[in-house]
């Protein structure tokens, strides 16, 4: 499975229940933290709770640019099913 399709499904099929905030790692090594998010196909929209240095609160990063989701809540791990993981 390509990861971009795989980080797009994960992404879209992220339970309702679940904080939808975290950290992204992209391909050049620049970590985002999020507190909200939305997809399109191919690109995720990313909602910053604060602003990085050039004032930018609001991201859109290609899915193929993604190569690490860090999960900043205390869930379980056990909840990791829920995103279909085995």
């Amino acid at each position: 499975m390509e990861s971009a399709f795989a980080w797009q499904q994960l992404f879209e099929q992220w339970p309702r229940n679940r904080s939808r905030s975290g950290i992204i790692l992209t391909s050049s090594q620049e970590p985002i933290s999020f507190v909200d998010f939305k997809t399109i196909p191919g690109i995720l929209a990313l909602e910053r709770e604060r602003p990085d240095s050039q004032e930018a609160r609001k991201v859109l990063v290609a899915f193929s640019a993604i190569t690490a989701v860090k999960f900043t809540g205390t869930a379980p791990f056990s909840e990791m099913t829920a995103l279909g993981f085995q």
